[in-house]
């Protein structure tokens, strides 16, 4: 049985799948949440995520209602099937065809596929993803036409009515911390500051006016700069 307006989050424990999650919570009546341990080189992520989850319940009562399951699936084959700087401790780099080696081939591809199949399991209608193509280094997996044309394939497939919606695909990193003001106050900025983990190379060591990470990956780069351009426009 399919719950109106449900949906299923790809929530990571960064920056951008936390705001997603308050966007969701903010406009449907049941949301789930899913992770992927894929081997990642900054698994530290998968340890925030419960923590993410359980400070949301106590701190926003307005949400704590809607906020439902949370699915952590075995995706370890992608870091046995690729090569990349997310899977492996080398250095960051640009490759010749133009994209940093940061890029997981086709792991978004394979997120949405998951996460549509287990809505489809629990009845939810909605997948919500934190892909932008604005403030992003250039994966083809993060754009407008790849999520369209994914939508297509998914209901194609399942004969169902699946809407992948990507609240911060034309926003950039200020306008994100924006987003999240506006969705949950000071309070949701907050907590995204000091307990969601957005570094590639998994450090935790000092916190920083913008959150943890290393200062110099290029995740850690954007999220810096769009927090200073955040502060410099009146926020927190």
């Amino acid at each position: 049985m399919t719950t109106p307006n449900g949906a299923i989050v790809l929530f990571s424990g960064g920056q951008d799948s936390t705001t997603c999650l308050a966007w969701a919570l903010s406009r449907y009546e049941r949301v789930e949440t899913i992770g992927f341990d894929y081997g990642q080189r900054h698994a530290v992520e998968l340890t925030v995520r419960p923590v993410l989850l359980q400070k949301i319940r106590a701190q926003f009562p307005q949400w704590a209602g809607k906020l439902g399951e949370d699915h952590l699936i075995d995706l370890s084959l992608i870091s046995k099937i690729s090569s990349t700087a997310m899977t492996e401790d080398v250095e960051i780099v640009m490759q010749e065809n133009g994209l940093p080696n940061t890029f997981v081939p086709g792991r978004n591809l394979l997120f949405m596929t998951v996460a549509a199949t287990v809505a489809y399991r629990r009845g939810l209608n909605v997948l919500v993803g934190g892909m932008c193509e604005t403030d992003f280094s250039g994966y083809p997996d993060c754009r407008d036409d790849t999520m369209k044309a994914l939508q297509v394939a998914l209901n194609l497939g399942m004969a169902t009515q699946i809407k992948l919606e990507t609240p911060l695909m034309w926003i950039d990193k200020s306008e994100t911390w924006k987003l999240a003001q506006d969705l949950g106050g000071d309070a949701l900025v907050d907590l995204i500051r000091a307990d969601t983990h957005t570094c590639y190379l998994g450090q935790r060591g000092a916190l920083h006016d913008w959150g943890y990470g290393c200062g110099t990956c290029p995740a850690c780069a954007l999220r810096a700069r769009g927090y200073q351009q955040f502060r410099s426009t009146g926020g927190v």
